[in-house]
């Protein structure tokens, strides 16, 4: 490292989660190919995870595979194709089931878009 140079520092303000659908994608197959469910539940908006229920539909034709829509834009195309039943949760509902905010002996507030 060069002396001369100085270092510089920037505080992160916005995080996100990274890999999640992945790891989903990944385990939805896994679990199918070991036979450790009949029927899975999708709780995602996420069309990456359209390709992980294909091969299941493709290759594990004695599985069920649900999506749960979780927000307030339709269910997406490509994960419906492969789903075999469709429910979306109501604002209501998804609305009731929040921690309040903020949490109870804590700081922690959740995103104004919530």
């Amino acid at each position: 490292m060069n002396p001369t140079k100085t270092l510089k520092f920037a505080e992160v303000i916005k995080t996100e989660e990274k890999g999640s659908d992945v790891n989903l994608a990944v385990h939805l197959l896994n679990d199918a190919w070991l036979d450790k469910y009949d029927c899975a539940v999708v709780v995602s908006n996420d069309s990456d995870l359209a390709e992980s229920m294909r091969l299941i539909k493709q290759h594990h034709m004695d599985k069920k595979t649900g999506l749960i829509n979780p927000g307030k834009n339709k269910p997406s195309r490509e994960l419906m194709i492969h789903a075999d039943f469709i429910k979306c949760i109501r604002s209501g509902v998804l609305r009731a089931s929040q921690l309040p905010d903020p949490i109870p002996g804590t700081s922690i507030h959740k995103p104004l878009t919530w």
